[in-house]
């Protein structure tokens, strides 16, 4: 009974001396929150067929810049959704 109660206490012993508990960082994906930005009404959608050559050039000319704009916004919103995250430490 005693070599038991030994035996017991050295199991008991070994346990506790394994040096405590293991951190493991594992990445975990989160969704999107980044919002979709709202197309532009683009200048030529409006434009009838046969109309004035400098009408049309002024409408295109507006649109690159309107598209321009959009684009930046658009790869804004994806700059945000694919930034690694940064870790919090507790």
């Amino acid at each position: 009974m005693k070599r038991l109660a030994i035996f017991g206490l050295l199991v008991l012993t070994g346990c506790s001396t394994t040096g405590g508990a293991l951190i493991t960082k594992v990445p975990v994906p989160i969704p999107c929150q980044e919002s979709m930005p709202s197309r532009p009404a683009m200048p030529t959608e409006g434009l009838k067929p046969g109309g004035k050559l400098f009408k049309s050039t002024t409408a295109m000319q507006a649109e690159i810049e309107l598209r321009e704009g959009y684009e930046g916004k658009l790869r804004t919103a994806l700059a945000e959704c694919i930034a690694p995250i940064k870790p919090s430490v507790p």
